[in-house]
């Protein structure tokens, strides 16, 4: 018989993300049983193993950790049956689960979501409400079902979207928000029984991962569209264009009232250049050369001296 005041825990997780919802159930009442998360890769290429944020945070939590290839077999599969959880929670884990590895939790198999579901349901929330220039986003808590993203509703609570945000600083904020979202969904879940509600599929938005096709700054959108990508991207990968036959990865760009041919620079002085677009003038204000450091507009105008005329592509 489950205890009402506390839930056997088992958390899924990679990302950096995943991290402020691992350390509140920590502090929480109910108890973390077991961690999964992937095994260590390389940071970066021909460098050395590094492992996930979130098998990190469980070392030094002193949770029960396993690092797995996948949970939907073999060993992974093996310790979270072992583990017997009440609750399994996923945040930011990456790996569509089947039915097999939701029913091993008794109570239920509880996802943390950065979004207002069902809207921006898929794998990148945070960079499509920057994408489409939303004022609002927030935070939902479901019980998983075999979709995606479409199990029925426990909580929600909404984020504003703050004008100079980035995936970074927004995807951050929803991460702690999410964390104590996440705290009072399995408390919840211990007092039971719940009724979570059913999402509205005809409301339905989707926010699928971005590949590299879609890093590319387009000039010949509106400023404001390719403002909103940057923003999307920062602070990685990065919105990526062509300057003098290499590649300029764009972090911070402000809007301006310019005209000028999409993708020319209209004007450059002492502390930055403007590049035309679709619509309005554009205004990068940190950017990184290839194989550079990231630097200030004034920097890279100092260095690579854009004139009017030139193009970026």
């Amino acid at each position: 018989m489950v205890d009402s005041g506390s839930l056997r825990v088992a958390f899924l997780g990679n990302d950096v993300w995943s991290v402020p919802s691992l350390e509140a159930l920590a502090e929480s009442r109910h108890e973390v049983v077991l961690v999964l998360t992937r095994v260590p890769r390389p940071a970066r290429r021909g460098s050395r193993l590094a492992p996930t944020p979130v098998a990190d945070a469980a070392r030094r939590l002193g949770v029960p950790l396993a690092e797995v290839e996948t949970v939907k077999a073999g060993e992974g599969f093996e310790r979270l049956t072992e583990s017997a959880p009440d609750v399994l929670v996923v945040v930011a884990y990456g790996e569509i689960l089947p039915p097999a590895v939701l029913e091993v939790a008794a109570v239920a198999p509880v996802n943390l979501h950065f979004s207002m579901l069902p809207t921006l349901r898929g794998a990148s929330p945070v960079q499509t409400a920057l994408l489409r220039g939303l004022e609002q986003t927030g935070v939902t808590t479901i019980v998983m079902d075999a979709g995606l993203d479409t199990g029925p509703i426990l909580l929600q609570r909404t984020e504003p979207i703050r004008p100079d945000d980035d995936a970074g600083s927004l995807g951050a904020r929803l991460a702690e928000t999410g964390a104590r979202l996440l705290v009072e969904s399995v408390d919840l879940l211990a007092a039971g029984p719940v009724a979570p509600a059913r999402q509205d599929d005809a409301q339905a938005t989707f926010a699928p991962k971005l590949g590299p096709q879609d890093r590319r700054i387009d000039w010949s959108a509106p400023a404001r569209a390719i403002a909103n990508l940057v923003r999307a991207l920062a602070p990685e990968p990065a919105a990526a264009t062509t300057f003098r036959g290499e590649q300029l990865k764009v972090f911070r760009a402000a809007l301006v009232e310019a005209s000028g041919d999409p993708g020319a620079v209209v004007e450059a002085s002492k502390d930055g250049f403007v590049v035309g677009t679709g619509g309005g003038g554009l205004r990068p204000l940190e950017l990184a050369p290839a194989g550079r450091r990231r630097m200030s507009a004034a920097e890279f105008v100092r260095g690579y001296r854009p004139a009017p005329g030139e193009r970026l592509s």
